[in-house]
């Protein structure tokens, strides 16, 4: 492996259900089973785009892997999840960039070793709670577990709210069901946007392992995304997405099937046939933050609205877009 840049590699047909450590081995040859254990825990591994430390993890046909010359950013801590509002119904939490929302159904039963290299917040939120309880109660605080009503993608960071009994998690999941929630969120994407609303039906494989959209009759769930501009960065835009339903990806695949993917995507800026659309925007991650969550209260029937902005990394992405931008307009007559 060159020490300089990057190497990229992608499954095979016989290496399908290999385990990481063991391919890494066949890619890199001369290297141990030591030192590739050492590349895996060191955060110098990513599978489709999203660090790996877990040197087990069995690979599929449509996974990418890239060995980095430096180790990749820590992941986040549960010091930088913040609580905007609790009660004994609901908690709403800023969710940070690079964390999981929930345990995916095939990891569950792994083992609390491998869970613990990269903790969810569904499973760090308990813990957060009962020390806060602890604090206002100067006792012990019962870790209860907290129950998700909905997902944001790991990469994406913003507002999310979970239930903390039954009666709120059914409550809420009926308003997402029904559409009923507001959700608004900005991404930066590359090309100049215009307003629009996009409809299509989303399925689970598009032809190439991807979810995407599909023209067949009855086929799929029906998507719906309201944009707007908000901003020409020259070559670049922020856009407002606002989520009249909320399919997985559904913002992603949208803004990349009209050509414009968000800046930092790895899985949906290649059309199923054509070439990949280019990203030279060096944008520190996927560029899609929610900012912006509204429900009704499960018990009260209050209405609940949140905002957040930009993050830090996202913002100073923006300002240098803005600084580039406009060294390449010409100057006003």
């Amino acid at each position: 492996m060159a020490e300089s840049s990057p190497e990229l590699f992608r499954v095979l047909p016989r290496q399908v259900d290999q385990t990481l450590g063991a391919a890494l081995r066949q890619w890199l040859s001369g290297k141990s089973w030591s030192e590739v254990r050492g590349l895996v825990r060191g955060r110098r591994v990513l599978v489709n785009g999203n660090v790996c430390v877990d040197a087990g993890r069995r690979l599929r046909l449509t996974d990418v892997i890239k060995v980095l010359a430096h180790p990749a950013a820590p992941p986040p801590h549960e010091k930088d999840v913040r609580i905007r509002y609790l009660d004994a119904q609901v908690v709403v939490v800023q969710k940070p960039a690079g964390m999981t929302s929930t345990r995916h159904s095939e990891e569950r039963h792994w083992p609390q070793r491998r869970k613990q290299l990269q903790p969810t917040l569904d499973e760090l939120l308990p813990q957060i709670l009962a020390r806060k309880d602890r604090g206002k109660r100067g006792g012990k605080g019962a870790r209860r577990p907290v129950r998700a009503v909905h997902r944001l993608d790991r990469d994406t960071s913003g507002l999310m709210v979970f239930a903390r009994t039954l009666v709120a998690e059914r409550h809420l999941v009926q308003q997402f069901r029904k559409h009923a929630t507001h959700r608004r969120y900005l991404a930066i994407v590359r090309g100049v946007v215009r307003a629009q609303r996009i409809q299509t039906r989303l399925v689970r494989d598009r032809g190439d392992g991807r979810r995407g959209s599909t023209t067949l009759p009855d086929v799929g769930k029906t998507a719906v995304t309201h944009v707007r501009p908000l901003e020409d960065l020259g070559g670049y835009t922020l856009v407002e997405c606002r989520l009249e339903t909320g399919r997985t990806h559904q913002i992603r695949i949208h803004l990349a099937e009209r050509g414009h993917p968000v800046c930092g995507e790895k899985v949906y800026h290649q059309p199923l046939f054509g070439p990949a659309i280019a990203d030279p925007s060096g944008a520190p991650r996927l560029a899609l933050h929610a900012a912006e969550l509204g429900f009704e209260h499960p018990t009260t029937g209050e209405p609940m609205r949140f905002e957040t902005p930009l993050p830090d990394d996202l913002r100073e992405f923006l300002d240098r877009l803005r600084r580039e931008g406009a060294k390449r307009s010409p100057p006003r007559s």
